[in-house]
């Protein structure tokens, strides 16, 4: 027998029985699912009971689960009404990133030695947020459908575009010598072409796709159908070094106006 299956299983059972205990107690009293898995996560870490190890490999397979979740968040909103929030995106959404990524820049130049250029590769990352554990918040409270649950989500829509941006700045006062860098003007036409392309497939041909496994009546080849969807679309953006969860989120919004969307939904939101 493969000596990492045992081992995975392991994992996976130990993963699962810190979630089933810590998670509904976090809950009960009030501290949200989010800290729970969080502490769960602490609990059973190398850094305190070591019970598991190689977060590194955890950390590449929790990722799906930020771009399934992204996805459905997609399959909620129209293009009109993300088109209606666009004022949002790109208004409180940079700034926010410039405030806060600015505000942390000044706070490390006052606090370390670092140099104005270091402070600030180092700030304006820092100045993002997690979707994840913002969005999970925001639907555990009911705010998400709420304004204020449609700003935060802008802002954090924007934070995922401004990846490009920002690996630009980072490259350009990077004292490091980079082999074969690649100018900013290409890394932003390839998202935007990725984009385009995400969307004329979302709107044109996996519709019909799914029509077409839908009339056939194979259950298990349209959930196989949804998550190549989803995984299809993370792929493309991560192989030009992008936010996998954006990709996932405009696969979802193209198909958020399509008949099968309740169906997508009901599959891939227990993933």
């Amino acid at each position: 027998m493969n000596e990492a299956a045992p081992t995975l299983l392991r994992d996976v059972v130990v993963y699962l029985a810190a979630a089933v205990v810590l998670v509904p107690l976090f809950v009960r009293f009030k501290l949200g699912a989010v800290l729970g898995y969080l502490a769960a996560g602490i609990l059973i870490g190398p850094s305190v009971l070591g019970l598991v190890g190689n977060a590194e490999a955890t950390l590449h397979f929790a990722e799906f689960g930020v771009v399934l979740l992204l996805f459905v968040i997609g399959l909620e909103l129209q293009p009109s009404r993300l088109w209606a929030l666009r004022r949002d995106i790109f208004g409180l959404g940079a700034a926010q990133v410039i405030l806060c990524g600015l505000a942390l820049t000044g706070l490390l130049l006052v606090m370390t030695r670092f140099t104005w250029a270091a402070a600030l590769v180092v700030g304006l990352p820092l100045g993002l947020s997690s979707t994840a554990l913002v969005m999970q918040l925001l639907n555990e409270r009911q705010l998400a459908a709420t304004p204020f649950g449609e700003r935060s989500f802008s802002m954090l829509l924007f934070q995922d575009l401004a990846i490009v941006p920002l690996l630009t700045v980072i490259a350009a006062l990077s004292r490091a010598p980079v082999a074969n860098p690649e100018p900013g003007w290409v890394m932003a036409a390839k998202t935007v072409g990725a984009l385009a392309f995400l969307v004329a497939v979302g709107r044109w041909v996996l519709p019909r796709v799914f029509r077409i496994i839908g009339t056939l009546g194979a259950r298990e080849a349209f959930v196989a159908a949804a998550l190549l969807s989803v995984l299809g679309s993370a792929l493309l953006m991560a192989s030009l070094g992008l936010s996998m969860a954006l990709g996932a989120f405009v696969a979802g919004v193209m198909l958020a106006e399509s008949p099968y969307r309740h169906a997508l939904e009901t599959d891939i939101e227990p993933f």
